[in-house]
């Protein structure tokens, strides 16, 4: 192991789902454990009260300092960059790493390999797609990383695996130095988290930072228009020799990428004579929802299973089987001939615009906290689907700044609250602005935490809004 744990003072900056799991690994590892945690509430002390039984400091409302005689430091991967803490790591030429890169450095020489995706938006459900196809295949297989399970609790557990299904966000991506996957994927690239990461720039190379050193597949998105491109990264990516770059694209694809041809989702990368060749592997019927988004989701996780030699009747079984998750393009409820469609997940632009192009005539529930976004560029571009827009939360005048600039036709109801029960009101007015055939599309484009504690409580009062129409 390169880095002897035992007897070394190791300082984990954070509590929480990664900071716990950490302190407790490194303390199982003979290390000498300081948590140190910016906040001092009730749920960090009982956080604390969970540690500090078994050898572990915990220093609650202390996260600037470093403790003396640290000679690494763990971090959650939210930590900004900047926080004096690390600065003083860097005086001090104290490494540091994330939980990510902890669990890289814990696996042993024949533990399983990672398949890894990160993106702006998809991450999650391309690593759930994933998982199912290759447990289609029969592998031992989970969907870890940012999705929720521990890596460090799938390496250093008992479970055993054939192939792990990781997600990884920009955050882990920036902590994780040594990390080399099998094969990884980016799936698109737009502005996001700049506050974090400083720049467009810094945020990309983050994310290209889980093609490096990657042994046998690129997994690039060959629809891709912004700059730089998640091909640009791929270039740029010092990979293992004979890796290679395989694109996803939703027309046909070329010799090398995975695309779709007359309603079927089909391989040019993982046959023999690719020249001449195509394998088919689903039905675009088989993606739920069959958005164009989610499509390409599918062709993503489609491309890392094959990468690993699963054979196509799994990518098909596996697509099948595949349930999304709560808030993600879900559709509710017909009522009176409209659909209702809660995409409450889609908190920033990038992820609305794939919202809005799923559909063709669109009453529009939108807004929240636009985390320092512009809307032009999504309304123009998806005003001739608008019917109608209704507007809520703290930064709704940006949007319909959008909408007066762009599609000045469109009505909009602008409602000036931001208590929870504004969206019992939003549904009612979208109901009067729709006719049938229409979709009602809750993709606020926007963070929630200004009306709700998160996107699935936003997610949830839309679906109980729809449901009083019915009744």
């Amino acid at each position: 192991m390169p880095f002897a744990f035992r007897g070394k003072h190791v300082t984990v900056a954070g509590l929480g789902v990664s900071g716990i799991p950490a302190a407790k690994v490194l303390h199982g590892l003979g290390a000498r454990v300081t948590v140190v945690n910016d906040g001092d509430d009730e749920r960090a002390r009982a956080q604390a009260a969970e540690l500090e039984p078994l050898g572990v400091t915990v220093r609650l409302g202390d996260g600037a300092t470093l403790p003396e005689g640290t000679e690494l430091i763990v971090t959650a991967p939210g930590w900004k960059p900047d926080k004096p803490l690390f600065t003083a790591a860097r005086e001090a030429g104290v490494p540091v790493w994330g939980d990510v890169e902890l669990a890289w450095r814990l696996r042993s020489p024949d533990s399983a390999p990672w398949l890894a995706v990160t993106g702006t938006n998809g991450k999650t459900t391309t690593v759930q797609m994933l998982a199912s196809i290759l447990k289609a295949a029969g592998l031992r297989t989970a969907a870890v990383g940012n999705i929720g399970v521990s890596l460090l609790d799938a390496v250093t557990g008992d479970e055993e695996y054939d192939v792990l299904a990781v997600e990884l966000s920009s955050y882990q991506l920036h902590w994780a130095p040594s990390l080399r996957a099998h094969s990884a994927a980016v799936l698109n690239l737009a502005p996001d988290h700049l506050d974090w990461h400083g720049s467009m720039e810094a945020y990309a190379a983050d994310k290209g930072r889980i093609y490096e050193g990657n042994r046998v597949a690129c997994v690039y998105n060959a629809d891709a228009t912004d700059k730089p491109s998640t091909e640009d990264l791929v270039r740029e990516a010092d990979v293992e020799e004979g890796c290679r770059a395989i694109g996803f694209t939703l027309g046909t694809p070329a010799p090398g990428q995975l695309g779709v041809v007359e309603g079927i989702l089909v391989d040019r990368a993982f046959v023999e004579d690719r020249q001449k060749n195509a394998q088919e592997l689903a039905e675009v019927s088989d993606v739920n929802p069959s958005a164009p988004h989610n499509i390409a989701n599918a062709l993503a996780a489609a491309a890392l299973a094959r990468a690993f030699g699963v054979p196509a009747a799994a990518v098909r079984d596996g697509l099948r089987a595949f349930t999304p998750d709560a808030h993600r393009i879900a559709h509710v409820a017909d009522v009176d001939g409209v659909a209702y469609v809660d995409d409450s997940k889609a908190t920033n632009t990038h992820a609305t615009e794939a919202s809005l192009a799923a559909y063709e005539s669109i009453v529009w529930i939108a807004g929240g906290l636009a985390k320092g976004a512009t809307f032009d560029e999504l309304v123009a571009g998806a005003a001739k689907r608008l019917r109608g827009a209704v507007l809520i939360g703290a930064d709704r005048a940006l949007i319909r700044e959008a909408l007066a600039r762009h599609a000045p036709e469109v009505p909009v109801v602008d409602l000036d609250r931001t208590d929870t029960g504004a969206m019992l009101q939003a549904v009612q007015e979208a109901r009067r602005l729709a006719r049938p055939g229409d979709t009602v599309l809750l993709a606020p484009a926007c963070a929630s935490m200004d009306m709700f504690t998160n996107y699935n409580k936003r997610g949830d009062a839309f679906a109980e809004a729809v449901r009083e129409l019915g009744t």
